[in-house]
This record gives C-alpha cells, sequence and structure tokens, in this order.
C-alpha cells in the first residue's frame, strides 16, 4: 500500500532518493568504464552466416563499422514464432539501431532458426532491425546461448558464466512451459536455446571478441521495465504477464 503525505514530504523524500540515484548514475558510468577495459580476445574460428544480402562472415556483418553489437534472439530451428521476452525487447531495436549504425556501431539479431524463418517472424513483427541465422554455425554454442541435446541430458550447462543444472526447468507444468507452448515447442527444446548480448571489434582485419552479458545482464535493454520502474506500482508482477505485440487484446 502506498504512502500518503504532503507535497513538502514528497520534497524531502525525493531529493533523498535523488542522491541514491545519483550514485546509480555514477556507478553505471563506472561500469561502463569497466567494460571497455575488458581485454579484446581474438575469434580466429571461422562463421557463416545467412543473411537477407547472402552468405556473411562474422566480419562482413561489420558492413564497414569497427563495432558490432550481436542480440541473440530465441528463435531455434524448431520454434514456430519467436521467444516472447526476446520478442518484447527486441520491440525497441528499431529506434535505437539507426542512431548506432551511424555512430560507428553495427547491430544484427542471430538466431538458430533457418533465414526463412527469421524473415517470416520479422515481417509478423513488423521490426525493420538486421537479423541473420546462425543455422550451420558453432557460433550460437561458442558464445553461450545454445546446447545440444546431449549437454542438455547431462543435467548441467554453462550459461551466464556458471554452471546451471536445467533439470528443475524441466517441469512441463511449470512456468517455463508458458512460454514453450508459445513458441510450439515442448520445454526441453525451448531451453536449447537462451537470450544474451555479445560485442565484438574489428580491428586490421581482425574480429576481437570484447563483451557478452546474458540472464539479468540484458535488463537494460528491456524498454518496458525502464518506464515500468518509474510507474507507482512499479513492474508489479505475478507472473508472466507479457505477450508479443500483436497478441494483447
Amino acid at each position: 500500500m502506498s504512502r500518503k503525505g504532503t507535497r513538502e514530504e514528497w520534497l524531502e523524500a525525493r531529493r533523498e532518493l535523488l542522491q541514491a540515484e545519483k550514485e546509480h548514475t555514477r556507478r553505471g558510468d563506472e561500469l561502463a568504464r569497466e567494460r571497455r577495459e575488458l581485454p579484446w580476445v581474438r575469434v580466429d574460428k571461422e562463421y557463416t552466416f545467412e543473411t537477407e544480402g547472402g552468405s556473411a562472415s562474422l566480419a562482413d556483418l561489420f558492413a564497414g563499422r569497427s563495432q558490432l553489437l550481436v542480440y541473440h534472439f530465441m528463435l531455434g530451428p524448431e520454434y514456430k514464432a519467436g521467444c516472447p521476452s526476446c520478442s518484447a525487447i527486441a520491440d525497441g531495436f528499431d529506434g535505437s539501431v539507426v542512431h548506432v549504425m551511424h555512430h560507428d556501431v553495427m547491430f544484427t539479431a542471430i538466431s538458430r532458426a533457418p533465414l526463412a524463418n527469421i524473415e517470416a517472424y520479422k515481417r509478423r513483427m513488423g521490426w525493420n532491425f538486421p537479423w541473420a541465422s546462425s543455422y550451420d554455425s558453432d557460433f550460437n554454442y561458442d558464445f553461450g546461448v545454445s546446447i545440444t541435446e546431449e549437454q542438455q541430458r547431462g543435467g548441467v550447462v554453462e550459461y551466464n558464466f556458471r554452471d546451471v543444472d536445467q533439470r528443475p526447468r524441466l517441469d512441463p507444468a511449470g512456468p517455463v512451459a508458458e512460454f514453450a507452448e508459445t513458441v510450439g515447442t515442448d520445454v526441453a527444446t525451448f531451453l536449447r536455446e537462451a537470450p544474451g548480448l555479445s560485442a565484438f571489434a574489428l580491428e586490421d582485419g581482425v574480429v576481437y571478441h570484447t563483451y557478452s552479458a546474458y540472464a539479468r545482464g540484458l535488463d537494460g535493454l528491456w524498454g518496458m521495465y525502464q518506464w515500468l520502474d518509474r510507474a507507482p506500482l512499479g513492474r508489479n508482477e505475478t507472473g508472466v504477464w507479457w505477450r508479443r505485440h500483436d497478441e494483447y487484446d
């Protein structure tokens, strides 16, 4: 229940909160600096992607820029639709991509689904941002967002830089089952894909991996949550409430 008060009480509390918000902003600036100071790791493996313009290497995806941001979108080969969480995040891409692409940063989403499936879902959602298929590539596996059936049967897989036991999440009646149903797969198939963000640099013809984030590390990309965190009742969640934007009543 909200606490009621006078305008003077609100101003006093708001000024105190402002100091905490400023500290949070300064800490965010420091984290951004620390990200930039991570060592760059040379990518020697050759990856091939299918794009709207044809086959492409990882270096080709930079499209003349020196930096590349990749969103690992959960759209597996067996999915009939993209993950609803990834879809909610991707709703904010088009407005930002046009700006970063004019600041020496290329952006693309990458999924394991065949390009035809990607293009069909992209048309359904009305999106325009670049989106490549890694269907015949090890890219998703190497960058920690896809696992094989064999790895899944083993129970424990690496995600977000730690070992994760997937077995508790395989409950056919659990919350993950809601998402699996929306993409047209069983829970196990759904969980063989995961979301993430990776950053790359291109220098003297060499591609370097500079950063990756997963799970709650993607919170800043959820445009709707940035707004809800400033709404009177905040996120106010009791379960999965969001849908793809064309599925709301």
